[in-house]
């Protein structure tokens, strides 16, 4: 789901507790994730060195005027966001035989053959599910070759789309929507608002409705309201609503339109308006301080409609108006200028929160993911 419910207590100093509470949930998680990820010791690897041994000078110098000749070869892979690419193959080949053995980009994206022979190169570079153009260069002696900068892009083998060549680009993002549509978390929980293909079409605004409508009625969205409902009554939150199935009834309505107001606002209505698209594009490459702080972004950061990544506006002005509009149907103990911007604020730390899962597990407990992923 895009929107996230957050219920209120029946004073402020008890909504006050209770959303430092969530704060501090939030930030307990968030460190249990960063020390999940970032808990991996760092492994070194040294190469030994043989020593060379000359029988004579003579042959010493024939040896040094030969090691002068060889060339280096080096790059910097990245992928189509720019980030640097970590863990890509590369190989190193003349008229299809390999010059050297493959190696991988570092962390870094960089990668480095030495010692290699002059003349003609070709240099392949792949990661899973992606691809790029072939690099070809002719080396010199004793050159220090430097490769342009490699991007890789989706394989286009990888796609499970037949395009025409006038098929429009709305045809494009419906089959790509109804990829998007079978995500489940665990098989249950809609993940819908998670492209995994970074270069996904944009969304007409009929679509991003569509979008929404079909989040805020599956029917996880009705259990989830339930559920949450529940443990308010249960917790006798929102107590101007009172007790028994009268006071369910109320909290379960607050709850669903907590959801259905925030996604249509944020997902469908000022997307449309500003030009944005709604969905979390998966980065899934480069490092993992990259990735963590690409998911922290993205509540704040966002696709437009042209592609280019731009202020996250619809998000921000969504939420806010989001928890503005609860105001009207909330109890009055639970409603106020400081309890609207506190449960705005929370609701931007658990998307941010959301977002890292995403990147780091989510993906992993998706069910039916687009083929090309999977």
């Amino acid at each position: 789901m895009n929107a996230v419910v957050s219920g209120k207590q029946p004073s402020f100093k008890i909504s006050q507790r209770r959303s430092l509470a969530r704060v501090a949930h939030t930030f307990r998680a968030s460190a249990l994730l960063f020390a999940l990820i970032c808990g991996y010791p760092i492994l070194s690897h040294a190469q030994s060195q043989s020593p060379v041994t000359v029988n004579d000078a003579s042959s010493q110098t024939g040896k040094l005027a030969d090691l002068g000749s060889l060339a280096t070869v080096s790059g910097v892979v990245v992928d189509q966001t720019g980030s640097l690419l970590e863990g890509a193959q590369v190989h190193l080949t003349r008229q299809g035989q390999a010059l050297a053995p493959d190696t991988v980009s570092g962390e870094d994206g960089q990668f480095s053959f030495t010692g290699i022979t002059p003349g003609a190169i070709k240099l392949e570079i792949t990661a899973a599910g992606f691809s790029a153009p072939a690099v070809s260069a002719t080396l010199h002696s004793g050159e220090a070759y430097v490769a342009p900068q490699v991007v890789l892009t989706i394989a286009a083998q990888t796609t499970t789309i037949t395009v025409s060549a006038g098929m429009p680009r709305v045809e494009v993002a419906e089959f790509q929507i109804q990829d998007q549509e079978k995500q489940r978390v665990l098989g249950v929980v809609p993940n819908f608002y998670v492209s995994y293909v970074p270069n996904a079409i944009s969304l007409t605004s009929k679509q991003k409705f569509e979008l929404a409508y079909k989040a805020s009625v599956d029917p996880f969205t009705f259990v989830g309201s339930g559920a949450l409902a529940g443990i308010e009554q249960a917790a006798d939150e929102l107590n101007g609503y009172g007790q028994g199935m009268q006071g369910y009834g109320k909290r379960y309505g607050a709850a669903y339109g907590d959801v259905v107001i925030g996604t249509f606002l944020g997902s469908a209505v000022l997307p449309s308006a500003l030009k944005q698209d709604p969905r979390y594009f998966y980065k899934g490459t480069g490092s993992k301080k990259s990735r963590i702080l690409y998911a922290l972004a993205s509540p704040f950061i966002c696709k437009g409609d042209n592609g280019n990544w731009q202020p996250n506006y619809s998000y921000l002005a969504g939420n806010f108006a989001g928890a503005g509009i609860s105001n009207l149907y909330h109890p009055a103990s639970d409603r106020g200028t400081n309890l609207m911007l506190q449960t705005a604020s929370v609701r931007l730390g658990e998307n941010a929160l959301s977002a890292v899962l995403q990147e780091f597990l989510f993906r992993k407990l998706t069910r039916h993911l687009p083929p090309s992923e999977r």
